[in-house]
């Protein structure tokens, strides 16, 4: 579990921890912590390599591996697509290894590749400061072996069975289960923080994650009755009714807020009225370190009614709201008076109202100082009431914060 004396996005988001050796985690089975772990089953007629970690880790981890075990690799898993389970494929691949992915492996590349850029410059506003180092160009892995719902092989007495989990973070997520061993290998089905909320949507961008392939999805891994659960990050979970216990919370609690989102729009009320109100009782209260109550409510919302909320025609159409903020300030009597009311707000611990007004400011008169200032402390007291248990939430409200301050460096006091 996550070390409680460790700023929860070091620990997430991190560049391989430099040189070390790989961990024994029993049974024949090693890890190499990574952005995202890879972990080495061996056999006695090679190994299956689950996952490739980042590109720029690949030699290191490859080293480690190579000090435990002098069999060859004979099959390389993708548990999901991202990078830093995929990147190191071309430092493992060799003749006659076979690589096996969920057949939606190719669909979610080709939506990355095509994305790349604006992907990339998203990730960085929120990332930048933690990664060290930039994504190289590198070979997309060729898959050898793709699937749909379930596969398996045998290899040196154990057997493997891969299932698809697509409610995880990619629509070609899967889980690996080592039936002798009751091993299971989930990757980043459950986010990168064992026993949380779901992320249904990541602030970095992201396609949605559907409620009810995740809830599924959980299930599945339940029906395993696994007695070792290994996710994609950390330390595995160990015992049966541990792992039981924890994962039943994580259905229900996905399954809880379905249910009131649905209950919600049945009747009739407005989106945002439901992501102020609805929340997880106290036997469901699990911690929301990646995903967040409140954008889970609003990804449940758009993914079965979609963005047209009925609230404005001007919703269809491309002229937004910010078109005509300068007039309605000019209307107000200028920006003073206006911000005057964003300070009251602030005094009155109101600091989202106080930011929308400040920005309504600053979409006319972008160098405003005033306006910016209103927008730090309204930003800064946003911080300190969210807390920093969600550390997306945290990321985003700390580059805004950056953001300003550069701003008002700019400007002339």
């Amino acid at each position: 579990m996550r070390d409680a004396n460790q700023p929860l996005n070091a620990q997430i988001i991190n560049d391989g921890a430099g040189t070390q050796d790989a961990v024994d985690l029993g049974n024949g089975i090693f890890m190499s912590r990574d952005v995202s772990n890879l972990y080495l089953v061996t056999t006695g007629d090679g190994d299956v390599l689950i996952n490739t970690g980042i590109i720029y880790s690949a030699a290191e981890n490859k080293r480690r591996f190579d000090a435990v075990s002098d069999k060859p690799i004979r099959k390389i898993v993708f548990t999901q697509s991202h990078e830093d389970h995929i990147g190191g494929w071309p430092t493992f691949n060799a003749p006659g290894v076979e690589t096996i992915g969920h057949a939606n492996l190719p669909f979610v590349r080709t939506q990355y590749r095509d994305l790349g850029p604006a992907m990339a410059a998203r990730s960085r506003r929120l990332w930048s400061r933690d990664q060290k180092r930039e994504l190289t160009e590198r070979p997309e892995p060729v898959l050898t072996t793709t699937f749909h719902d379930t596969h398996s092989f045998g290899l040196g007495g154990r057997r493997f069975e891969l299932l698809s989990v697509p409610g995880g973070e990619t629509v070609d997520s899967l889980a690996v289960w080592l039936p002798q061993d009751r091993i299971v290998f989930t990757g980043n089905m459950t986010g990168p923080i064992f026993g949380h909320v779901p992320n249904l949507y990541t602030v970095r961008g992201e396609r949605y994650r559907y409620v009810q392939w995740y809830i599924d999805s959980v299930q599945r891994i339940i029906d395993l009755k696994p007695e070792v659960l290994i996710t994609g990050h950390g330390e595995p979970i160990r015992g049966a009714e541990t792992i039981r216990h924890s994962l039943t919370r994580m259905r229900d609690a996905a399954q809880y807020l379905r249910d009131a989102t649905f209950e919600g729009m049945n009747a009739g009320k407005s989106l945002w009225e439901l992501i102020e109100t609805i929340t997880l009782p106290q036997e469901l209260a699990i911690p929301q370190g990646h995903g967040k109550v409140p954008w889970i409510v609003r990804s449940i919302w758009e993914e079965h009614l979609g963005w047209f909320r009925y609230e404005s025609t001007t919703e269809l159409y491309g002229t937004p709201a910010n078109s005509v903020f300068p007039d309605l300030i000019t209307l107000a009597g200028g920006a003073e008076p206006v911000l005057d009311l964003a300070t009251r707000y602030l005094s009155e611990s109101q600091p989202l109202k106080a930011l929308h007004i400040a920005e309504a400011v600053e979409a006319g008169s972008p160098s405003h100082r005033r306006a910016l200032e209103i927008q730090l402390e309204a930003q800064q007291a946003i911080l300190t009431a969210a807390g920093r248990e969600n550390f997306s939430e945290v990321r985003w409200l700390e580059s805004e914060i950056h953001r300003l301050e550069a701003a008002l460096a700019r400007t002339t006091p």
